[in-house]
C-alpha cells in the first residue's frame, strides 16, 4: 500500500516541482512515480508485496494481511491514478484492462484473511466503503467504455447512498464518502487529483449549479434524466457540440452550459473518439522495473532452481551470484539455473536507450547438515516467513514484524521438531521469540525443550520462563535458551505456550493473542 500511494504522491511533487523549474526534483520525483510497476505480478495480474525478490507468498487475492492497508490485492491493484496509461499496459491493453475491471465488480464478495471493518459497500470486490477503491468505477473510461463508468457511478449512487442512519455504506473519513457522492451526483469525478482532469459519470439531476464567485457559474443540464435514463446520448457546451468523456478544470471555472441527453441505453460512440478519452500517463523519464525472482526457495535442503523474470518487453537481464553489483557485463539471464549452496543473487534489467533498473536483492541459503522440521502447529498463512523451513533457515528476523521474516501463531501454541539428519552432540538449545503488544503480539508463557533420539520417545532438558513483562511497550527480541544441555540426540522439540487471549487491560482484551517466531538454534 505505501508503495503505490507513495508513488502518487511522488507525482503530485513532480508536478509541483515542474512548475517552479526544479529539473533534479522533477526527474527523481517522477522516477519515484513510477514504482508501482515493481509490484505488478504479470503471472496473476495482481499488484503483489515483494519478498526477497520474488512475491510474498502464499498469494490469495481475496486475503486481508498486513502487505494491504485496510484492504486486499483486488482493492489496491488498480491503485494506479498518476499513470493509468501504464497500469493499461500492463493489463494487456484496453481489452486485457476492461476484462480485468469486469472482474472486479464480478468477483464474490468474500474476505479471506484477518477481519477489517473498514472493508464495506462491496460490488464484487470494489469496496466504495473505503478511499482506495473510489476511483475505479471512473477506469472505464480510460479504456475507452465511458457508458460502463456511467452505468457503475449510477449504481453506487442509488445502491450505496441513502437518506437514513445507514445512508452512508462507509467511514466518512474527513468528508470523502460525501465528495465522492456530490461530484459524480454533478457527473464528473477526478480520478487523478493534481492534474486538471475531471471524468464523466451519470449526472443525478436535471440542473446543477456551481457556484463560482463575482456572479459567474458553471451549470450542468441532464436533459431527460431519471432513474432509467442513466447513460449519456450526447453532449454540448456552451451550445457547441461536446465528445470528450472528461472535462477540463478550465472549462469549468470559465463557466457555461455543460447539458447532457440522457437516455435508457449506452451511446458507444459518445466520448470514445480520438482525443475523447481522458488520459493519465508518465510519458518522460521512463524506467524499467526491478527484476524479480519467478522460481526457487529462498531456504533449501539439497538445491533450488532459481528463475527471473521482468515485466518489460524486450528488456534484459543481468545477474551475479557473489553479491558483486551486476551490470551489463555480468551474467546474462537466459534461463532457469540450479543453486546447490548460499549465494546473495543480484540483478538488473537492462533495454537499449533507457537507464538500467534498480538493483533487485535476494538471498538463498542452503540449510546446513541436511536439517528439516516437521511443526505440529500450523502457521497463519499471512506470517509464513517463508514457508515451514523459515525456523531453521539460519536467517534472524528484526524488530519490525511486518518485514515477513517472523513465523506468525494466533491463538495456539508452537511445536515443532527439528531433525538434525543423525546423532549429534548438544550443548545448547534456544528459539527466538518477537514481542510488540500493541500488534497483539506477545512473548509465550514458557518454552520447553525436548531431546529424542528417535523421534517418539522425548525428555524434556529444559523449561525457560518469559520475563518480559506483558505491558512492556515497544518491540522486543528475546532467545529462550537453555545452556548446558550436553546430550546426544537427533531431534529436537521445542514447545512455546501461547498466552492464549490478550489480557483484559488490552485493547484487544478477548481476542486471541499471537506468537511470533523467528529461528530454533541448535548447537
Amino acid at each position: 500500500s505505501k508503495t503505490l500511494e507513495y508513488a502518487y504522491d511522488d507525482w503530485c511533487i513532480a508536478q509541483v516541482a515542474g512548475e517552479l523549474g526544479l529539473g533534479d526534483d522533477y526527474l527523481y520525483f517522477i522516477q519515484r512515480a513510477q514504482s508501482y510497476r515493481n509490484l505488478y505480478d504479470p503471472s496473476t495480474g495482481f499488484m503483489r508485496a515483494r519478498f526477497n525478490g520474488g512475491w510474498y507468498k502464499p498469494f490469495d487475492p481475496y486475503e486481508v494481511n498486513f502487505n494491504y492497508t485496510e484492504a486486499n490485492a483486488w482493492q489496491y491493484t488498480f491503485y494506479v491514478p498518476q499513470d493509468v496509461g501504464g497500469m493499461i499496459d500492463l493489463m494487456g491493453g484496453v481489452d486485457g484492462f476492461d476484462r480485468r475491471l469486469d472482474s472486479l465488480f464480478a468477483a464474490r464478495t468474500e474476505l479471506t484473511g484477518r477481519g477489517q471493518p473498514d472493508i464495506t459497500g462491496l460490488i464484487g470486490q470494489y469496496a466504495h466503503g473505503n478511499e482506495p477503491s473510489q476511483h475505479m468505477a471512473y477506469l472505464y473510461s480510460y479504456a475507452g467504455r465511458p457508458w460502463k463508468t456511467q452505468e457503475m457511478a449510477r449504481r453506487i449512487m442509488e445502491d450505496l447512498y441513502g437518506p437514513g442512519p445507514d445512508g452512508l455504506c462507509g467511514n466518512e473519513d474527513c468528508g470523502q464518502m460525501s465528495a465522492w457522492y456530490v461530484l459524480s451526483a454533478l457527473g464528473f469525478y477526478p480520478v487523478t487529483p493534481g492534474s486538471d482532469i475531471y471524468v464523466i459519470g451519470s449526472p443525478l439531476f436535471p440542473r446543477a449549479e456551481i457556484d463560482l464567485g463575482g456572479g459567474a457559474s458553471f451549470v450542468i443540464e441532464a436533459d431527460g434524466v431519471s432513474d432509467e435514463n442513466i447513460y449519456i446520448r450526447s453532449a454540448s457546451l456552451n451550445g457547441e457540440p461536446y465528445t470528450k468523456s472528461y472535462l477540463e478544470h478550465g472549462d469549468v471555472i470559465r463557466g457555461g452550459v455543460l447539458r447532457f441527453e440522457m437516455g435508457p441505453r449506452p451511446n458507444e460512440k459518445w466520448g470514445t473518439g480520438e482525443g475523447d478519452i481522458p488520459a493519465s500517463a508518465i510519458d518522460d523519464f521512463p524506467v524499467l522495473a526491478v527484476p524479480f525472482v519467478a522460481t526457487g526457495e529462498r531456504t533449501f535442503v539439497d538445491s533450488t532452481r532459481v528463475g527471473l523474470g521482468t515485466i518489460d518487453r524486450d528488456a534484459r537481464v543481468y545477474y551475479t551470484l557473489d553479491g558483486g553489483e551486476p551490470g551489463i557485463d555480468s551474467r546474462l539471464y537466459t534461463k532457469p539455473f540450479t543453486l546447490g549452496g548460499s549465494v546473495t543473487l543480484k540483478a538488473i534489467a537492462f533495454r537499449e536507450g533507457m537507464p538500467a533498473s534498480s538493483v533487485m536483492t535476494a538471498r538463498f541459503d542452503r540449510i546446513p547438515g541436511g536439517r528439516s522440521i516437521t511443526l505440529g502447529t500450523g502457521y497463519n498463512p499471512m506470517y509464513s516467513a517463508g514457508g515451514d523451513l523459515a525456523l531453521i533457515d539460519m536467517l534472524r528476523g528484526s524488530d519490525d514484524f511486518r518485514t515477513g521474516a517472523w513465523q506468525g501463531y494466533q491463538g495456539v501454541d508452537l511445536e515443532a521438531v527439528v531433525d538434525l539428519g543423525g546423532e549429534r552432540r548438544i550443548g545448547r538449545v534456544a528459539a527466538g521469540f518477537l514481542q510488540d503488544q500493541n500488534s497483539w503480539i506477545f512473548m509465550p508463557v514458557e518454552v520447553e525443550f525436548a531431546l529424542s533420539s528417535d523421534g517418539v520417545r522425548f525428555e524434556v532438558v529444559g523449561v525457560v520462563p518469559n520475563d518480559v513483562p506483558a505491558d512492556a511497550d515497544g518491540a522486543i527480541v528475546k532467545d529462550f535458551a537453555k545452556e548446558g544441555v550436553n546430550r546426544s540426540a537427533r531431534y529436537v522439540r521445542v514447545r512455546a505456550r501461547n498466552i492464549g487471549l490478550c489480557p483484559d487491560w488490552h485493547k484487544g482484551a478477548g481476542h486471541k493473542a499471537w506468537i511470533f517466531a523467528d529461528e530454533i538454534i541448535i548447537e
